[in-house]
């Protein structure tokens, strides 16, 4: 059985993660500003599905191949790294964006797009990647138990935790965009924000070690 400290630890790490400007975040609050908030919840939906599937993935032993096979492990974090710093410059750069200020035009889609790309945003999120693969196996315990079974119960905390921030950007999106619009000084203060901690999370993951062995 998983301990209270390994619960309340996954859910700080996935709290701080899903509150860091990322794929998820961008993809949610530009649907649901500019095609409403049904259909940032279809699109949420398929997020949760994604996080049913690296559960299950990392369930299955992902951490123990990127034990086994370092090199596997090495390739996804710097890819990872390299795009969490693109999206970063992305946001820091002259004439960046914020996650809240997206593009106005995008065209309304089914409701079967809108899953998919949730799940598809969410499936190559590097953010979750690296979540599954090399952060919750830090929390495992010997004397509790199965990795899997444990990886099961921490990867529960984390999607309820990662479901409910989305859920409230989300929700909050066309919102927050409206009072960042009428306040550019804010805007341009929260897109730096957004983007140096995209950065520094960057950096964080470009130098993290190797998870160890589950």
């Amino acid at each position: 059985m998983i301990t209270l400290s390994a619960v309340g630890g996954v859910a700080l790490v996935e709290l701080g993660m899903a509150l860091t400007p990322g794929p998820n975040m961008i993809h949610l609050a530009s649907r649901a500003i500019t095609q409403g908030r049904r259909a940032g919840l279809v699109s949420l939906s398929g997020t949760a599905v994604g996080f049913l599937c690296y559960l299950l993935a990392a369930a299955a032993g992902l951490s123990a191949l990127f034990t086994a096979v370092p090199v596997a492990y090495t390739v996804v974090k710097l890819a990872g790294a390299v795009y969490l710093a693109y999206l970063a410059w992305g946001m820091l750069r002259p004439g960046g964006r914020s996650p809240f200020a997206p593009a106005q035009d995008l065209p309304p889609v089914s409701d079967a797009r809108l899953f998919s790309m949730g799940l598809l945003t969410n499936l190559l999120n590097p953010k979750i990647a690296l979540l599954y693969a090399a952060l919750l196996p830090q929390f495992l315990n010997p004397q509790a138990g199965p990795a899997w079974k444990q990886l099961l119960q921490l990867g529960g905390v984390q999607i309820i935790v990662g479901i409910t921030v989305n859920a409230v950007i989300m929700l909050g999106a066309a919102r927050v965009s409206g009072f960042l619009a009428a306040r550019p000084r804010v805007m341009t203060a929260q897109r730096f924000t957004a983007g140096g901690l995209l950065g520094i999370f960057a950096l964080r993951t470009a130098l993290s070690r190797t998870p160890v062995s589950t």
